[in-house]
């Protein structure tokens, strides 16, 4: 017995010995990686030191029978890695617990030695790498938290392995490659986050075997194909994440045997089909989105039927129908998001019974009738948009009970009648947009009560009467747009000026009269000011340029006058639209555009302005639009404008610039260049060859472009004014792709450069009222997308070249007052041109013109055997073939013969004829040479 005590108390003092040296041997490993840290001074680490043992107090060591068993210095301001950890000191650690701190590097193979491991948390820092394959050697792993850091390249298929994993978080990296159908076999899996990723390829069939799972979130990432019908097999699946992804396909009807799911989001993905009306089994969901995919049909009457629903959102489909009454009953319903649809048929009137709604959204479908007055039940409303719909009649009254309601967008409707001044009682609200609308009368004063507002639009409309003076109550107010109504104020409102945190302020086409107010200057915070197209008179007041933060100034169309103050210049490093188009203004240009310039757009056109174009502007390195046309400037081709990168548009035209057009040898001028106006000056000598070659933009058609896009924001669009089609146009938007060259009424001579049919973006040409002579180059034939075309009023010579024939997209031809000669080409758009198109061009034959053009080239006949046989065959196949149709069509000719002729409109006929007849005639000669040319070749034989 005394034996069995002195062996039993030998193990005891070797074991303790054998824990003693263990302890010492991890103290002295964590202490090393601890040297490594790149902030020796964290106070949370000062225990760690070596006069004690690891598991004697030190910050975040929990041991377990002298073992350390938990590592926790999670949030302690660690900068470091994770090359020296002690992986092999630690075999009995089961959990390790790293997060939000700043490691950094990769994660170590090694980590595969901790076999104990339950627990492993490295997220929110800064690690990057891979996920090392040998992670997947930690059998005991229940939870594997790796989110929020710089991880790359795919999942490791080993993490299949871990089968007791219950948790799985690699969110909010840059995984790439697919999800690992391994990933199937963790039956015990409660917990799946992958979002926020690179991941591609499908979601795998096997996810569906994880019935053990609660939440599953592959969102952000850019997985594609369907959503398996399996993950109808996850009973216990409460968060269903899987938006922002390409997924395509249908939502399976599988999804709605999830009955314990509470949150489902399938947005921003390409899903296509209905919605099923099996989601209206899920009677637990409190959360379903659907918004922005391709979803089509109707919304189903069963969506209704989901009463713990707060969040409701398919806006950006293609859903049609009327909105379904049974969503009245979702009495939790706080979000209602149905916007951008082609939702039809009225507003439901039990929309007003939801009154736990705050924010309401119908915005952008094609709603008629009224707004129903239920709405105003709604009071915890903060947010109601129902623009851009079609619906009508007043606003109803019953609106000025929603107290709480922050926002209301009801513009670009046809609502008609008053404001309702029970709209003064929205004391809450920041933004109201009445604009696009028919509301007629006087504005409410009692708008002016909104002290909260901080924007305001109720422009295009039928407003009359004045700007009510209670606007100036508005302190808040940010953005104000009282544009295009009939308001008859005699002048610019002073308290304007009390509007001191204004940063946008619309106050165009609303007949202002006077001068422009002195104390605009002081609202220094103005970025953008529209007044045009009014009566305002007067000069520019100088304090204008106290306004630092101005970026738009259109004042165009009005009657301002005298000079343009100099500080314009100095102000584009932030002014990018200086429009003052159409107003009596003189004196020079301001000369102080400074390196750095912001200015995008600078259209003066239509004053009476003088002297040179300032060389400053080469300093306007963003300039776009450069309009100066219709002045009285004198100066010669300003070429160095050719160094502004984003030049689109440049128009002199009217001007007194004249000279010669030369070019400086740099390849890179003029490259954006797409509409190019310089007619009605005096420019002389040659057309510039050296210029067309530099228009790289209108050398190549756009093709990538899927919709229109027009210069401008959404504050201002630019315009310009072109001559087309034989017209004076105001474009008052400018596509991109309008691509024109206006070099008419000028003293250009010489031949038309063929490098010009080279330009085959163009849409207009318009070369007219010059003293170009030469022949017509037939490269303008390649000009595939010209519109109109016109050399009127020059001396060119010689025949209109055959390839003319082959642009399709031809409207205007006009060739008149040349020297031309020869046929006139057939086919496609030369049917549709008249006499006018020729006229001044006596040698010129053929449709529509009465000289005839024979197969030859040559002029009209001279009654030869051949001319008379011709035509006496003509006639009698005229005759035979008109005799030899069916009696109805003889009838139905009859009759409309004695129409035109009743009706004395005989030129259509004649057309039909002559052309008939001429078509006759040419294949009647044809088939009469082949038969000379057979005889001939007969008699040399």
């Amino acid at each position: 017995m005394m034996m069995v005590s002195k062996i039993f108390s030998l193990l005891q003092f070797f074991t303790l010995f054998t824990i003693t040296f263990a302890s010492t041997e991890v103290a002295t490993a964590l202490l090393k990686w601890k040297a490594t840290f790149k902030n020796q001074n964290n106070s949370l680490l000062a225990s760690w030191q070596p006069s004690s043992g690891a598991c004697s107090g030190w910050y975040g060591v929990i041991c377990f029978n002298g073992r350390v068993n938990k590592l926790n210095i999670t949030n302690a301001s660690v900068f470091g890695t994770l090359y020296d950890f002690p992986f092999s000191s630690l075999p009995f650690l089961e959990y390790f617990e790293l997060s939000v701190n700043n490691l950094s590097g990769t994660i170590p193979p090694d980590i595969g030695n901790l076999t104990n491991l339950i627990y492993l948390d490295l997220s929110i820092n800064q690690i990057s790498g891979i996920i090392p394959p040998q992670i997947g050697s930690l059998a005991r792993l229940q939870t594997l938290y790796l989110a929020d850091n710089h991880l790359i390249g795919s999942i490791p298929e080993e993490i299949g392995y871990l089968r007791s994993l219950t948790e799985l978080d690699l969110s909010t990296n840059s995984l790439n490659g697919s999800i690992p159908a391994s990933l199937g076999n963790l039956n015990n899996l409660t917990l799946l986050y992958l979002y926020e990723n690179h991941l591609s390829g499908s979601i795998p069939e096997e996810i569906g075997y994880l019935r053990s799972l609660t939440e599953l979130a592959f969102s952000t990432n850019s997985l594609n194909g369907s959503i398996p019908a399996s993950l109808g097999n996850l009973n216990n699946l409460t968060l269903l994440f899987l938006y922002e992804n390409h997924l395509s396909g249908s939502i399976p009807e599988e999804i709605g045997y999830l009955r314990s799911l509470t949150d489902l989001e399938l947005s921003t993905n390409s899903l296509n089909g209905s919605i099923p009306a099996s989601l209206g089994n899920l009677n637990n969901l409190t959360l379903l989105y659907l918004y922005e995919n391709h979803l089509s049909g109707s919304i189903p009457e069963e969506i209704g039927y989901l009463r713990s629903l707060t969040e409701l959102a398919f806006s950006t489909n293609s859903l049609n129908g009327s909105i379904p009454a049974s969503l009245g009953n979702l009495n939790n319903l706080t979000l209602l998001y149905l916007s951008e649809n082609h939702l039809s048929g009225s507003i439901p009137e039990e929309i007003g019974y939801l009154r736990s709604l705050t924010e309401l959204d119908l915005s952008t479908n094609s709603l008629n009738g009224s707004i129903p007055p239920s709405l105003g039940n709604l009071n915890n409303l903060t947010l109601l948009s129902l623009y851009e719909n079609q619906l009508s009649v007043p606003i109803p009254s019953e609106l000025g009970n929603l107290k709480n309601l922050s926002i209301l967008y009801l513009s670009n409707n046809q609502l008609s009648s008053l404001i309702p001044s029970v709209l003064g009682n929205l004391k809450s609200l920041s933004i109201l947009d009445l604009s696009n609308n028919q509301l007629s009368s006087l504005i409410p004063s009692v708008l002016g009560n909104l002290k909260s507002l901080s924007s305001l639009n109720l422009s295009n409309n039928q407003l009359t009467g004045s700007i009510p003076s209670s606007f100036g109550n508005l302190r808040n107010l940010r953005t104000l747009f009282l544009g295009n109504n009939n308001l008859t104020t005699e002048g610019i409102p002073s308290f304007i000026c009390n509007l001191t945190s204004l940063e946008v302020l619309n106050l165009s086409r609303i007949n202002l009269k006077g001068k422009i107010l002195q104390c605009l200057g002081n609202i220094s915070g103005l970025r953008y000011v529209k007044m045009s197209h009014n009566n305002l008179s007067g000069e520019l007041p100088p304090s204008i340029c106290n306004l630092t933060s101005l970026e738009i100034l259109d004042l165009g169309r009005n009657h301002i006058m005298g000079a343009i103050p100099q500080c314009f210049g100095n102000m584009s490093g932030h002014l990018e639209v200086l429009d003052m188009q159409h107003n009596n203004l003189s004196g020079i240009l301001p000369t102080t555009f400074s390196i750095g310039s912001a200015l995008r757009s600078f259209n003066l056109q239509g004053n009476k302005l003088e002297g040179k174009i300032p060389r400053s502007l080469e300093n306007c390195q963003q300039l776009e639009v450069l309009d100066l046309g219709n002045n009285l400037l004198n100066d010669t081709f300003p070429m160095w404008l050719g160094t502004l990168r984003e030049l689109r548009v440049l128009s002199l035209r009217s001007n007194k610039l004249h000279g010669p057009i030369t070019t400086s040898g740099s390849e890179y001028m003029f490259l954006e260049l797409r509409i190019l106006d310089l007619s009605r000056n005096d420019f002389s000598k040659n057309l510039p060859t050296s210029l067309f070659q530099h228009l790289k933009a209108m050398r190549t058609n756009d093709q990538t472009s899927k919709e229109p896009r027009y210069l401008g924001d959404l504050y201002y669009h630019d315009s310009v004014t072109v001559s087309s089609k034989g017209l004076e146009l105001e474009l008052l938007q400018i596509l991109t792709i309008f691509t024109t060259i206006d070099l008419s009424n000028n003293k250009f001579e010489g031949y038309i450069p063929s490098i010009m049919g080279d330009l085959i973006a163009l849409r207009v040409l318009n070369l007219s009222h010059n003293g170009l002579q030469g022949p017509i180059p037939q490269s303008l034939g390649s000009l595939s997308s010209v519109e109109s075309l016109d050399l009127s009023g020059n001396h060119l010579v010689g025949e209109i070249p055959g390839q003319f024939a082959s642009l399709t997209s031809l409207e205007v031809l006009n060739l008149s007052y040349n020297h031309l000669e020869g046929c006139i080409p057939q086919g496609n758009q030369f049917h549709t041109f008249e006499n006018n198109s020729y006229e001044g061009n006596d040698k010129l034959r053929g449709f529509p013109l009465s000289k005839g053009c024979g197969n030859d080239g040559r002029d009209t006949y001279n009654g030869s055997v051949l001319d008379e046989e011709s035509n006496s065959e003509f006639l009698n196949d005229f005759w035979k073939a008109a005799l030899m149709g069916y009696g109805t069509g003889l009838c139905i000719g009859l009759s409309i013969i004695y129409i035109l002729i009743s009706t004395r409109n005989m030129k259509w006929l004649e057309r039909i004829v002559e052309e008939l007849g001429h078509k006759i005639m040419m294949i009647r000669r044809k088939k009469q040479q082949r038969q000379r040319n057979y005889r001939t070749r007969n008699n040399c034989f």
